[in-house]
């Protein structure tokens, strides 16, 4: 019998370890007891497939095994406290395999496995690994996985929580109540585990929990739930882990730093909202405003295709809270946002999108968390995945919560999220969120609201040390996934080797680009001369790094207006100013990157709130743009010279960066092949130049591919008469050959070298 302080902390639900009281123990006389703590049961009975002796059926008393020959073994237990605590000896070999018929005080009578029957779930070696903090696959051990434990089936919970004095697991399968349901800590590793028989997939469940003063904490979602329910409800839901994506060399291939790189960056939420009433995955009926996985299968991704981009970019698609985040700030960093479906519903999008030739990119979080009560903060009652100091652990522009990178299980954590969106689903690659504000520690803040780096500096080195190990872990696991940073300083060597001394990226976005050219492009043409520096100074460092060219969602929010609506001038010149940055974006060296609505000219700031303006494409002026790009990736796609050697000084050659009087650009690009060579000039003011010369390498026919100024974009169709220029002898900026050309206004046009 146990003591009544122990019966106590029972009912209460603040023994730390349950485990030690109840289920099968062997007490001071070496007999087998058997203890169980059922709220609301009535009568409990403990059986088992155990056949006895024949002797005859005889009177059940409580303590008493029922011999019934070649029947099941039986014992009832007797009650020893009113709120449900049973105990009694038991035969040895009932206690190794027995279940609980439990007569319950609202009526009825069930059958079911105790959870305290069943050993330890998490090995040895994981645990050691936890604790080291360098378990590749921390997702495989921790959290929740449906499972069998002695041919019964269930699920294993595993929860991190090394400061907590109890823990319990809460869900529907137990009324949300946590004295049923208390874990077993593993001291060595500081996680918690309970394997709960009967719970399958689509279970919802929390963790409660109790701080070391045993005060019990907000209901916690796990860090580590595969699937979670659909805001605004907050609970982690069951779900079997997504298989292996097997690695695919073609996957490399198209992820490679010479092959083209054309992304489409799409808010899943705000693409197309679907219409009320449609039908969802499975063809249920859904009332959501937002569009299911599958609806996205069979349609964002023949547009995209059919656009010519090569890859796909998704903003976070982690499970969030708040939909005005746009996934930011992320609280289930491993379950894919149940706005769209289940997990197995994003698994059949991201085959789709590999069947069509797409990579898939997603926008991920490190940089930091909400303070959400059910989410990450204060997990176990104190300040486990961030700082405790808010001059390191608060971010004052996003009031979110900084990650201790300096922690290794929080860094192994991120990795293993890494990992498990890259080999568990099959994506091609991460592009890092607010790179900048991990790498330095007074990131948007004023003296005395940061602490200095153990060498008195500002750099953050625990987060470089993360980089470093984050890329060098997909590096080696996953080498055919690419990482892309967003960094908007002059940080070195981002896309550099670490073994060279860099962070490991494959690629980092150009935000000195960005900015500098949209600056220029918003100008009137006439003080573009002015500031020609704008639109050439990009070339300068732009082999430092290998750059993508953003034109992201960053550019089209936040009163910034859309794309179309900060290009200068009327109507028409707003469209041919627009038609000709992209065609420069498309020349310039680096990968390109392109935001939804953008492609069409959306007319408006985008709103998260709803769809796109697709109904701009009946305006033939739209239309054209959303040729041009269309266009404009194909040309990519199909011509080395414009992205085999992106990241190459050899691959670029300035015919004309001085021309600031007439705000023209002349430029050659180079593959790897010698006859593999584009000429791109820009205009970038109204005035048509004709018979205007431009120096060119080789002799020969300069044939034109793409003019951003044709009718089939909106254009006023000023070009090149039959298509070909022929190089003269007549020297011209410094070449011994030159071609004379009809320049189009506002525009950008592309001419191939033919032999």
């Amino acid at each position: 019998m146990l003591c009544a302080a122990e019966i106590d902390r029972i009912r209460d639900a603040t023994h730390g370890d349950p485990f030690a009281v109840l289920g099968p123990h062997t007490d001071a006389r070496g007999e087998t007891v058997l203890r169980v703590f059922l709220p609301g049961a009535l009568a409990v009975t403990a059986f088992a497939d155990v056949r006895v002796p024949a002797g005859g059926a005889a009177p059940v008393s409580p303590g008493r095994l029922v011999l019934v020959p070649d029947a099941p073994a039986a014992v009832a237990l007797r009650r020893e406290h009113p709120d449900g605590l049973f105990e009694s000896v038991v035969p040895k070999a009932l206690a190794a395999r027995y279940r609980l018929r439990v007569d319950w005080s609202g009526g009825g009578v069930g059958e079911l496995d105790d959870p305290y029957r069943f050993a330890p779930v998490l090995g040895e070696l994981d645990a050691w690994l936890i604790a080291e903090g360098t378990h590749l696959s921390p997702f495989e051990a921790l959290g929740a996985a449906p499972c069998e434990r002695d041919g019964v089936p269930g699920t294993r919970f595993a929860v991190w929580a090394p400061n907590a004095s109890r823990v319990s697991v809460v869900g529907d399968f137990n009324h949300w109540d946590g004295r049923r349901h208390g874990m077993r800590l593993r001291r060595e590793c500081g996680v918690w585990e309970i394997f709960l028989p009967g719970v399958g997939s689509g279970a919802r469940y929390k963790y409660e929990i109790r701080d070391q003063a045993r005060h019990r904490l907000p209901l916690k979602a796990d860090p580590y739930a595969l699937a979670a329910e659909l805001r605004p409800a907050t609970a982690s839901v069951v779900a079997d882990l997504p298989p292996l994506v097997p690695p695919s060399a073609a996957r490399g291939h198209a992820n490679a730093l010479d092959a083209p790189m054309s992304i489409y960056e799409v808010h899943l939420g705000s693409w197309r909202r679907p219409a009320p009433g449609g039908a969802g995955e499975g063809g249920q009926p859904r009332d959501s405003p937002f569009p299911d996985w599958d609806t996205l299968a069979s349609t964002l991704v023949p547009y995209v295709q059919d656009m010519g981009f090569t890859h796909l970019e998704l903003l976070p698609i982690s499970e969030h809270p708040f939909d005005g985040s746009w996934g930011y700030q992320p609280i289930g960093l491993y379950a894919p946002s149940s706005r769209f479906g289940d997990p197995a519903g994003f698994v059949r999008f991201v085959a789709r999108c590999h069947e069509a030739g797409l990579g898939v990119l997603l926008d991920w979080v490190p940089a930091h968390f909400p303070s959400d009560a059910h989410g990450l903060a204060l997990f176990d009652g104190t300040h486990l995945y961030d700082h405790a100091d808010p001059r390191e652990g608060f971010h004052q522009d996003w009031n979110t919560l900084i990650y201790n990178f300096g922690r290794a299980e929080v860094r192994n954590f991120l990795v293993g999220n890494a990992l498990y969106w890259l080999e568990r689903y099959g994506i091609d690659g991460l592009r890092v969120d607010a790179v900048a504000s991990m790498l330095y520690r007074d990131y948007s803040r004023e003296p005395g609201q940061w602490l200095p780096n153990v060498h008195g500096g500002r750099e953050n080195l625990e987060a470089i040390d993360f980089f470093r190990r984050l890329n060098e872990v997909v590096g080696v696991h996953r080498p055919q996934a690419v990482t892309l940073a967003e960094e908007s300083t002059a940080f070195a060597a981002v896309s550099r080797p670490t073994y060279a001394g860099g962070l490991g990226f494959h690629y980092k976005w150009n935000m000195g680009w960005m900015n500098d050219t949209l600056s220029y492009i918003s100008r009137d043409p006439v003080h573009r001369r002015h500031h020609h520096h704008e639109i050439t100074f990009g070339l300068i460092y732009a082999f430092t790094e290998n750059f993508v060219l953003p034109i992201s969602h960053d550019e089209v929010v936040h009163g910034k207006g859309s794309l179309l609506a900060r290009m200068p001038g009327d109507r028409w010149q707003q469209f041919a100013n627009l038609r000709a940055y992209l065609g420069f974006q498309f020349g310039h060296p680096g990968k390109k990157l392109l935001f939804m609505g953008c492609e069409f000219a959306q007319s408006g700031e985008w709103n998260h709130d709803r769809g796109l303006d697709w109904h701009l494409l009946d305006d033939p002026a739209h239309a054209g743009v959303q040729r041009l790009v269309r266009d404009l990736n194909g040309l990519y796609r199909g011509s080395p010279a414009l992205h085999q050697r992106d990241f190459e000084p050899s691959g670029f050659e300035w015919i004309d960066a001085a021309n600031a009087q007439q705000s023209v650009l002349a430029f050659v690009r180079r593959g790897a092949e010698p006859t593999s060579l584009m000429l791109v000039v820009c205009n970038f003011t109204p005035v048509v130049r004709h018979d205007f010369v431009v120096g060119v390498p080789e002799p020969g026919v300069y044939r034109e591919r793409l003019n951003t100024d044709s009718r089939h974009y909106g254009g006023s169709d000023v070009g090149t008469p039959f298509g070909e220029l022929r190089a003269r002898e007549a020297a011209s900026h410094g070449r011994r050959w030159s071609v004379a050309m009809s320049l189009p206004p506002l525009a950008t046009v592309f001419f191939e070298w033919i032999p």
